[in-house]
């Protein structure tokens, strides 16, 4: 992927510093990545597998953690939010006490630097976070071999990562992922026709640590 200031912490800093003034100012929570039928994709999976409500389970790059909300809302308990921006934890916070869900807790984390208190989660959630990286100008390649170090630490042997994105395949992540982790099932994402051929613009995946 050619490099991009999407790939960067100042661009988030700066983007969740301008949701956090909306919020204030007229209370919208901001956007929504991959939109609401990713979140209902992930919960129903989640709801299909029977992972029990007091899983812990962390998103990767949280944003404004309306995910969690809408986690919460369906009942789990033992949610964890992280991002490297605290404009956007700062967000997440307000958005979290708004909605009433005290519980979620959030933290500003780097992923690819995660503390040692960051462990033994059973689901891992990544809406775009693996993108971004993927688009750092500072050694894309590196930072993604790192994020796969730092799933493997993070998430208990036989836990589930489910992963959404708009810039890889299945057959690229099934690759960027093989270490550590094999590829359970892709679940349904809107498809388009083009030029005669379907595909899809968003690629939604469960894996799961060997």
């Amino acid at each position: 992927f050619s490099p991009s200031v999407l790939g960067t912490r100042e661009h988030w800093d700066a983007a969740y510093e301008r949701e956090l003034r909306t919020f204030q100012d007229i209370g919208d929570a901001g956007e929504i990545w991959f939109g609401e039928e990713s979140m209902v994709r992930i919960i129903r999976w989640l709801e299909k597998q029977k992972v029990p409500l007091d899983s812990p389970v962390l998103d990767i790059g949280t944003g404004n953690g309306v995910l969690l909300v809408e986690l919460a809302k369906s009942g789990y308990t033992n949610l964890t939010g992280i991002d490297y921006s605290p404009s956007a934890i700062q967000l997440s916070e307000k958005i979290k006490e708004k909605e009433g869900m005290s519980k979620i807790k959030l933290k500003v984390e780097d992923f690819l630097a995660p503390s040692a208190e960051l462990s033994g989660f059973e689901i891992c959630i990544d809406k775009g976070t693996f993108d971004a990286i993927s688009l750092n100008p500072d050694n894309a390649v590196g930072k993604r071999k790192q994020y796969v170090r730092s799933l493997c630490s993070v998430l208990k042997p036989e836990g589930f990562f489910l992963i959404t994105s708009c810039n890889w395949t299945k057959e690229e992540l099934s690759n960027e992922f093989r270490e550590g982790f094999e590829i359970l099932e892709e679940l349904p994402t809107p498809k388009f026709c083009f030029g005669g051929r379907i595909g899809n613009s968003v690629t939604a995946l469960v894996f799961q640590r060997k």
